[in-house]
């Protein structure tokens, strides 16, 4: 009886931990992201994380900070169009293979 209560308990903390973990550090739904004159781009972040599964295709080359594009690039740590070459080369491969990809020309994320 004691055991099973005890994994019972077990079982019940690693569920939560679980559900806690793969919730955290998701940001936001949506992120706007600044694309000069020729407008913002709103990316849609959990739709790419679902679709994409490992965070780090994107956040190796930028941190899961809030503005840090936008510093790196104010710092000389990352080029002005580095995380669009990124986007769209990713977006063109996913097309090669017949698969859904996101736009490659400039007005298909860019909004003014």
């Amino acid at each position: 009886m004691k055991t099973t209560l005890f994994l019972t308990i077990i079982l019940a903390i690693f569920l939560v931990t679980s559900i806690a973990i793969s919730d955290q550090n998701k940001g936001a739904a949506t992120i706007v992201l600044k694309g000069g004159s020729i407008g913002n781009v709103s990316f849609p972040h959990h739709r790419h994380q679902n679709a994409l599964g490992d965070c780090n295709l994107c956040h190796a080359l930028f941190p899961q900070n809030e503005g840090s594009a936008e510093r790196l690039k104010a710092e000389g740590k990352l080029k002005k169009k580095e995380v669009m070459e990124q986007c769209r080369t990713c977006h063109r491969q996913k097309a090669d293979k017949g698969e859904r990809a996101g736009p490659t020309r400039c007005k298909g994320c860019h909004q003014k």
